[in-house]
């Protein structure tokens, strides 16, 4: 399929998509930081064997946003909606980050939809505290002291030191592609987490193959609740990259790309 781009008009936004190859269907969903630019070094990668759906959330470069801005709250509907007017009944999902809300909402709210949730560097609207993870304290302190020493020397959070320090072209693409969304990030951060409301237990309503993949440095989202929250799950597993951050798919992109593909490989058999 050539690659098109449009936009879908909701009852208070539009909502800009782009889709690329044939094959089953698999849509991304990027982070706070990002749009659907996000997928760079991913759509390259899988548009030969899938039909790859990339879009902005509401409110975020270049979808528009409704009068009171942009709310998580939104999401799984704008992702059920889009996927209606594209004609698929089911379809693959990676979420990143903020992405982890809309799939994991999606995923309660339509049973058997998904043919496979990829949960990159999130827990969505889940409480990560809530699974109890042994050294999740000692892992917030070393955020709480890392990450504001990492923005003073210009790092993206969600890129990391190590990016920082070893991709410094990644770094400075990431914070470009971020500042394309002219809209209140720590209004959107404070969303997010007010909507952080589900425990552990109810990831077991989720039926759908699933996989739980971080960033063994991650100082945004504590990876080490990832593999407590996958066997809470009836068909979940947990992978992580080492040397990466919050973004492994953005810094690490041949070791995520690989680790989606056998996954996805696997679900399709």
């Amino acid at each position: 399929m050539p690659r098109t781009r449009a936009r879908l008009a909701r009852p208070d936004c539009e909502i800009y998509y782009e889709v690329d190859g044939d094959g089953p269907p698999l849509f991304f969903a990027h982070g706070l930081g990002g749009n659907h630019l996000s997928w760079w070094q991913q759509v390259p990668h899988f548009r030969a064997t899938h039909t790859c759906v990339t879009f902005s959330h509401r409110g975020f470069f270049p979808s528009t946003a409704p009068a009171d801005g942009p709310h998580p709250k939104d999401y799984a509907g704008d992702l059920a909606a889009l996927a209606d007017h594209l004609g698929f009944t089911r379809f693959a999902f990676v979420g990143q980050s903020m992405g982890g809300w809309t799939g994991i909402e999606f995923a309660l709210a339509h049973p058997g939809r998904l043919t496979a949730l990829v949960l990159a560097a999130t827990s969505g609207p889940i409480d990560p505290t809530k699974a109890n993870a042994p050294g999740f304290d000692a892992w917030a302190e070393r955020g709480g002291r890392i990450i504001p020493e990492g923005i003073a020397q210009g790092i993206h959070p969600a890129v990391g030191p190590r990016g920082g320090e070893e991709q410094p072209d990644f770094n400075y693409l990431y914070r470009a592609m971020d500042e394309l969304s002219a809209l209140d990030k720590e209004m959107m951060r404070k969303r997010l987490f007010a909507s952080r409301t589900r425990h552990p237990d109810e990831l077991a309503a989720i039926p759908t193959p699933t996989l739980w993949l971080t960033g063994a440095e991650d100082l945004v989202f504590p990876s080490l609740v990832a593999p407590l929250l996958a066997a809470k799950m009836p068909n979940a597993r947990h992978m992580q990259i080492p040397r990466a951050g919050h973004s492994a798919y953005f810094e690490r992109p041949a070791e995520f790309n690989g680790i989606l593909e056998t996954f996805l490989a696997g679900v399709g058999k």
